[in-house]
């Protein structure tokens, strides 16, 4: 199983100014101190492997899109946001080999426009032929993909697609299967809710989608449910959108959690893996390697038994696991 991460911030996509670019390569100039080299390939290596994360590369900017790909049969998404877009034209080059269905599954934490927008820009709807399945805890999916294409807001209205476009309702506590992946998902505390799903491959390799999920550290005790839901994945996509200090003063009851309570609940899970995700659209790079080197110190403090690794994903970030 991979996991692909197409979009990584929560609330609306950002992209970098002018001036944060040049502070980059600012940065870098200095940092490479008067070094030449013999040609494009060489500087992107001194690029990816001698610069910070932050100055060398960066985090990106689309909204929640996450991929789980078992190499075959059809696509499975998490979310619509902005990363959508690069993902469906991706998709479709690899459908070129002639080896998987032209049909893709989503799975929706939620219907606020931030994990949807991307919906309009998805190619594969226009296909004749292409098949989608929209899967969502929420009745009123389809109400709400439908009215971000009416005319007042998008120019091309949702009847205008060619794709054969399913919606289904799921139930928390059930699981169903798509294909060789069965899925459960389970309800979140957000604004008109939110679900985190569990993937779970044919070897038994699972990963947890858990975004837009208020969990608060004074209240640890009433998140056993969700740590069981958890239970022992080898990867757990959490919504750190917050410090610690925002969470519990002035972003109180905004939907959202931090990267401490993240860390409590897989630690309380037995996870192997935490990957901190739905970035705060406000935060520099610089700010989100600060945070990410802070959880990783934070789940050394209280480790008690294995370690948790500790990821902070990244639009183009890729886990197999």
């Amino acid at each position: 199983m991979q996991v692909r991460f197409w979009g990584t911030r929560g609330s609306l996509p950002v992209a970098p100014s002018a001036s944060t670019v040049a502070d980059k390569i600012a940065d870098a100039l200095l940092h490479a101190q008067g070094k030449s080299f013999p040609d494009k390939q060489a500087a992107l290596d001194f690029a990816h492997n001698e610069l910070e994360f932050a100055v060398g590369q960066g985090y990106g900017g689309a909204t929640s899109c996450v991929e789980i790909d078992v190499g075959k049969g059809a696509f499975v998404i998490c979310d619509m946001g902005s990363g959508l877009r690069e993902l469906g034209l991706d998709t479709l080059r690899r459908l070129s080999d002639g080896h998987r269905p032209k049909e893709w599954h989503f799975f929706l934490s939620h219907l606020h426009w931030d994990h949807i927008m991307g919906f309009p820009f998805f190619v594969p709807a226009f296909v004749e032929g292409a098949k989608v399945i929209i899967h969502a805890g929420h009745s009123d999916a389809e109400t709400a993909l439908r009215r971000q294409q009416e005319e007042i807001s998008f120019p091309v209205p949702f009847h205008w697609l060619k794709a054969d476009i399913e919606f289904r309702t799921l139930e928390p506590g059930k699981e169903y299967q798509i294909g060789e992946l069965t899925v459960g998902l389970t309800r979140q505390e957000h604004s008109h809710d939110s679900y985190g799903y569990r993937f779970t491959d044919q070897k038994g390799r699972s990963a947890v989608y858990s975004t837009d999920a208020e969990y608060k550290i004074d209240k640890m005790d009433e998140e056993d449910d969700m740590a069981h839901f958890m239970s022992g994945a080898d990867l757990v996509i959490a919504d750190t959108m917050y410090s610690l200090a925002d969470s519990v003063s002035m972003k109180e009851d905004w939907g959202h959690s931090s990267n401490i309570v993240a860390v409590d609940l897989c630690h309380q899970a037995k996870a192997k893996r935490l990957a901190l995700f739905h970035h705060e659209p406000t935060y520099s790079d610089a700010d989100i390697s600060r945070m990410y080197a802070e959880t990783m110190r934070y789940e050394e403090l209280v480790r008690e038994g294995e370690p948790l690794e500790v990821l902070c994903s990244y639009d183009g970030f890729c886990v197999e696991l």
